[in-house]
């Protein structure tokens, strides 16, 4: 579990193993097969040239020199978590996790936050796994001082300061979480069932990560201390430092920073016996939830030992995307299913196999059921093909690359790290790919027949009903001001730690410009080499989004985009989904407000192969009626599913509310019901013919390719794209509701999904600079007014975060978070004390210049994956941005004023304009709203709509 929410929702190609898939097509569609592509030649295996040294107080340093960019990441990574907690203490370890950003002796209380976030930092965060914890920042390279001054001060002087005032808060923080990630998410109290099912109540693994209320209130001030002083000394750590370093640097500022600490007494590893599971055992959950879901789960080998990469390869062939046994079948086949997943989740106790299939309306668990162990049945009897091994294998080998484009996060270091927990050698990707490699059609087999038995197995089915969350847990009133009584601390203070250090040089960065030329039909082609590893990303990008639909049909451009994949004159749904697996490529469809994509990742070897299916599915998709009519039927579950989820309902009735019934950005991209059952093959093939036009789009393209390789393949793939005028679409002016509060309705929901929301800037207003500084410190980081307020000082959420959604009109500027029942009313009031504080004064100097800075200096990282690289670039051609718009956008931060951050926030968050969305337990937050002077509610449904 992380420390802090996503404040951002990128769309992304999907880089799990197997994971959820989306919705499908018919095999018996009689279109011509597409020849199937040449088996090809295994690439070479990557290495990772690291150095690893260990202090004399036993923490492990493992480097890795890597100059893409001038950014670097450092990752923590201690060998704890709840495979290591006391009993009754169900979520320690994460909640510890939170206390190690609660302050230490150099770093009071939000400082850290503070000044990495000034220093231009990403991915900064924590997270907690069964069996280890990890805290990681990417930071610009000249302030590597600065991450591991901050990561020493934690190790080293955590509990110098640590008080009950810090422990009370985290406590009301974690529990949030709990309710926003646990109870208040679809099927989340079903996934926990399931690990209540699989484990018996002493097993670390019995208990999710997060915990018990009851457990997480229990815990004590000397419990955290005595967790502290045996599981967070040197010698129970690695620190990853990867990218723009001198090796040597580094390892002397290591040993600076942390080489005076004392060791801990020893840790033992855990000593557990997990009983197996010789009889199927049952469970029925009821959850807020429409469609019925389905897990089946099994214990299978832990990590890295025999068997595990078996599975990790049979739960791609079961479910690892659309060419996948369960998704053919249940999903598009039978249509029984809305979506199958299955994963091999791999710990150092044992490992779960876990499949889970979520109905279509109108269809049971005990259907599923059986048509899942049909599936299992026939894998254990006959084993997959040979083909399907091959698939799987080369899709899993892609996304293990793709993994670790990123240096921070989850990335490069991230996952250096697990190697060296999980095996001992930090190197260890090579051995790992070429396990994957040896995995045998006669292995899947044998793994299936010796692990996935029907008598070995736990099932959960998860059904419509009122949730049962247990009796509420009260939090004890607020601590006193006065502070308790500290612990000395472990290590001694050393007076040079107690000034921040100062950032080397300024690193010098030119962000991409991409290289632009365009083919005789109007085609735009943008080109950036990246050959960091032999992976290329493309995107072909269409003008035309949610704004070109018509008043009558919202959610067609989301529909289109859906059926490019569904067939072609000369491939077929599955063909295609098989083409695709078999290159070990991504393929995937979707439209936005402004624009419409068919984004591609693939190997280098392979990306010619995989960009002639782009291009079929692009320029020759057939629509097939049964195609159409298998989309409807999915893109109608889906809407379903959307309504269980509170933050997608606000999201949507916020659109509903600003934009009003007769404005494309009034919906959601499935669009309504009505629009998704009245929509045409015709209407379909008329969108596609009007908006996807060589004038109309960009090919662009970054990886491990040259301008001429793209050259030849854009001019031999795209030349013969005829040219034609594609349609203008101009949305008209909003006309949104005239109330201030919009309520949805959500009986017994434990917390309110909130929304406080105006129209505000175009993507190409000149004070987009402005805006983006001022977004930063009212809302956009996470040490800004209104998290700190909401989540630090209340202890009223887990995190509530704003932003600006830029289109080519003017787009919405939205504060959203979830916030405890009880507290709805008063998380709106604070929400407008802010907006109307950064209003009233301008920012003081120090505010501005962090806000400002983390504009600046986070920039390097939004290019550090292809991927990245690929929707920055497409983002300046969908808004016709200049082509040096990113080199020249760091000096635009940095010219930014107090006064201009002031009046961008006069010009823009005007608080009687504001309307507050809120979905919750209507007749518990209505009161509470009521007194803010809002006005009278307008009551929606869960599709957004009014009634």
């Amino acid at each position: 579990m992380p420390s802090r929410p996503p404040r951002r929702f990128p769309s992304a190609l999907p880089l799990l193993f197997a994971g959820a898939v989306a919705l499908g097509g018919d095999p018996a569609q009689a279109q011509t097969q597409a020849p199937a592509p040449a088996v090809r030649p295994a690439p070479a295996l990557p290495q990772i040239r690291y150095d690893k040294t260990t202090l004399p107080n036993g923490l492990e340093v493992i480097l890795v020199e890597d100059h893409r960019l001038p950014i670097v990441a450092v990752n923590v990574w201690y060998h704890v978590g709840p495979a290591n907690e006391a009993p009754g203490l169900t979520g320690f370890a994460h909640l510890f996790e939170h206390m190690m950003f609660a302050g230490s002796r150099h770093l009071p209380r939000g400082l850290a936050d503070r000044l990495l976030e000034g220093a231009g930092a990403t991915d900064s965060n924590g997270s907690t796994d069964y069996d280890r914890t990890n805290y990681y920042d990417t930071v610009p390279s000249n302030q590597l001082d600065l991450a591991l001054w901050v990561h020493a001060d934690r190790m080293g002087y955590l509990l110098d300061v640590l008080d009950q005032t810090a422990l009370s808060n985290q406590q009301d923080v974690v529990r949030n979480e709990r309710r926003q990630s646990v109870e208040n998410r679809p099927y989340g109290i079903v996934e926990e069932a399931l690990n209540h099912t699989l484990f018996p109540k002493d097993h670390p693994y019995y208990a999710a990560v997060i915990g018990s209320h009851a457990d997480i209130q229990n815990a004590k001030l000397a419990d955290v201390r005595d967790f502290f002083k045996r599981y967070y000394g040197p010698n129970n750590a690695s620190i990853v430092i990867a990218g723009d370093i001198d090796k040597t640097r580094a390892r002397a500022l290591v040993a600076k920073y942390f080489g005076g600490f004392r060791r801990s007494a020893p840790v033992a590893h855990p000593k557990v016996t997990t009983p197996p599971i010789t009889r199927e055992r049952r469970v029925t959950v009821a959850d807020r939830i429409e469609l019925p879901r389905v897990y089946m789960a099994w214990l299978t080998p832990p990590a890295f030992q025999p068997g595990d990469a078996e599975l990790a390869v049979t739960a791609q062939i079961l479910a690892g995307g659309k060419s996948s046994r369960l998704y053919k079948s249940l999903v598009y086949e039978r249509q029984i299913a809305q979506e199958a997943a299955a994963a091999q989740n791999s710990n150092a106790l044992t490992s779960t196999f876990i499949v889970d299939v979520t109905a279509r309306p109108g269809h049971e668990p005990s259907e599923l059921e059986a048509a899942i162990d049909d599936e299992l049945k026939a894998l254990r009897d006959t084993g997959p093909s040979d083909a399907e091994v091959e698939r799987a294998r080369n899709t899993i080998e892609t996304a293990m690359l793709t993994s670790i484009e990123k240096l921070g996060g989850t990335g490069l270091a991230n996952q250096i790290n697990q190697y060296n927990q999980y095996t001992g050698d930090p190197g260890y990707l090579p051995k790992d790919i070429e396990r994957l490699r040896r995995v045998s059609a006669a292995d899947v087999r044998r793994v299936a027949q010796a692990y996935l038995q029907p008598n070995a197995r736990a099932v959960v089915a998860g059904v419509p009903g009122k949730p049962d969350l247990g009796p509420d847990v009260p939090a004890p009133a607020a601590p006193k001001a006065a502070k308790t009584a500290r612990a000395a601390g472990i290590n001694r203070d050393e007076a040079w730690r107690r000034t921040a250090p100062k950032p080397g040089p300024a690193p010098r960065f030119a962000l991409p410009e991409g290289t632009s030329f365009t083919l005789p039909n109007g085609l735009t082609v943008i080109h950036h080499p990246n050959p960091a590893l032999p992976l290329v990303a493309a995107e072909l990008v269409v003008k035309s989004g949610s704004d070109a639909n018509p008043d009558d049909a919202p959610g067609l451009a989301g529909f289109t985009a859906q059926m490019l994949e569904e067939g072609t004159a000369t491939r077929s749904a599955p063909r295609i989904a098989d083409e695709i697996a078999q290159l070990g490529a991504f393929l995937g469809s979707a439209s936005t407000a402004d624009a419409s994509t068919v984004s591609l990742l693939a190997l280098r070897s392979t990306f010619p192969q995989a960009l002639d299916v782009l291009a079929d599915v692009v320029q020759h998709a057939a629509f097939p009626t049964a195609e159409v009519e298998r989309q409807r039927a999915a893109r109608l579950g889906e809407l379903t599913q959307q309504r269980d989820d509170p933050a997608l309902v606000a999201a949507v009735a916020a659109a509903g509310a600003l934009y009003g019934p007769r404005h494309p950005y009034g919906y959601g991209q499935l669009g309504t019901e009505q629009s998704i059952r009245a929509a045409t093959r015709d209407n379909l093939v008329r969108f596609w013919r009007r908006h996807y036009l060589p004038d109309n789009a960009a090919l662009v393209v970054s990886g491990d390719i040259t301008l001429d390789e793209l050259r030849a393949l854009a001019a031999a793939r795209f030349g013969g794209w005829e040219r034609a005028d594609p349609a203008v679409s101009k949305p008209g002016d909003p006309d949104g509701s005239r109330a201030r509060l919009v309520v949805v309705d959500k009986p017994g929901a434990p917390q309110t999904a909130l929304r406080v929301t105006t129209i505000a800037a175009a993507r190409r207003t000149p004070d987009y600079p402005a805006l983006q500084v001022m977004n930063a410190a009212l809302g956009g980081l996470f040490s800004s007014r209104i998290n700190l307020n909401l989540r630090e000082d209340k202890g009223y959420s887990y995190g509530v975060f704003s932003g600006v959604g830029y289109h080519r009109t003017p787009g919405p500027f939205t504060i959203a978070g979830s916030v405890r029942t009880d507290v709805t009313g008063a998380s709106v009031s604070e929400i407008f004390r802010e907006v109307d504080g950064i209003r009233a004064k301008p920012l003081p100097a120090a505010e501005l210049a962090g806000a400002r800075d983390s504009q600046v200096y986070s920039l390097p990282g939004q290019f550090e994956t292809n991927g990245g690289i690929g929707a920055s670039l497409a983002e300046s051609y969908i808004f016709d941005l200049p082509a040096d718009y990113w080199r020249t956008l760091p000096d635009r931060y940095r010219g930014v004023t107090a006064a201009q951050v002031q009046a961008a926030a006069q010009k823009y968050l005007k608080p009687d304009g504001m309307k507050v969305i809120a979905v919750g337990d209507r007749a518990k937050i209505v009161p509470q709203l009521q007194k803010l002077g809002l006005g009278q509610p307008e009551v929606r449904d869960t599709d957004g709509q009014l009634p």
